[in-house]
């Protein structure tokens, strides 16, 4: 009877070890990898936007707040 019990557990146990492991082993690449690992040679754009030549995006600039903006977050 103990030994069927002993038996039982260690197979509930095994059953919720792999399942554990099964989750953490397949883990995928966060976005920001995937966007640098692309080029724009591989097919992310298409060929009409690709040969029209854009300006590069402008960089964003944090922008300080005004005494109003203030006082509206302040009410929020």
């Amino acid at each position: 009877m103990a030994n069927l019990v002993n038996e039982l557990v260690s197979g509930v146990i095994d059953s919720v070890l792999k399942e554990i492991l099964k989750k953490t082993a397949g883990r995928t690449t966060t976005k920001r990898k995937r966007r640098k690992a692309a080029s724009a040679t591989t097919g992310r754009t298409t060929r009409k936007a690709a040969s029209v030549s854009r300006k590069p995006a402008r960089k964003q600039v944090s922008r300080r707040r005004t005494a109003a903006g203030r006082s509206k977050q302040r009410r929020a």
